[in-house]
């Protein structure tokens, strides 16, 4: 049987500039602070912490590989940790832009995560039990994620 995708929530996460380290044996390896941002959906409502970091490398075939860490609090005051793994991949002229910080149509950019939360015991102790997926754009100064259950 396929799987279903529940809508969770949409997640602005407000992000720095780049900061390129240059060169590792990985790839380009890249880091970018989490400043701020909000989830709002359906299911989960939160602000942002500032304070994660999304570390990045650029591989040799110019996919980016990404990991964000960072957390959530709801109006409640519980703290969601999150370890969002993904990739992003477009045409080199589309990623260029990207990285000068100009819009690019998300359709001409494939950018998937896997967010893995970590919540407290409680109300939101649901998000430890399911896989998530997510699709993400990257605009100048956010990423914007659209965060799914997998049922």
């Amino acid at each position: 049987m396929p799987p279903e995708l529940k809508h969770v929530c949409d997640i602005e996460v407000d992000v720095g500039p780049i900061r390129d380290l240059g060169l590792t044996p990985h790839g380009r390896r890249r880091i970018v602070t989490i400043q701020g941002g909000r989830a709002h959906g359906p299911r989960l409502e939160a602000v942002v912490i500032p304070g994660g970091a999304d570390w990045q490398y650029v591989r040799s075939d110019g996919v980016v590989e990404l990991e964000a860490r960072y957390a959530l609090r709801t109006s409640d005051g519980t703290e969601i940790a999150i370890t969002n793994r993904g990739l992003r991949r477009a045409p080199a002229a589309v990623m260029e832009r990207i990285l000068r910080g100009e819009p690019v149509d998300a359709r001409n950019v494939y950018f998937r995560t896997v967010p893995v939360f970590e919540a407290p015991a409680g109300p939101y102790g649901w998000l430890n039990q399911s896989v998530f997926i997510a699709t993400a754009e990257r605009l100048s100064n956010k990423v914007h994620l659209s965060i799914f259950e997998v049922v």
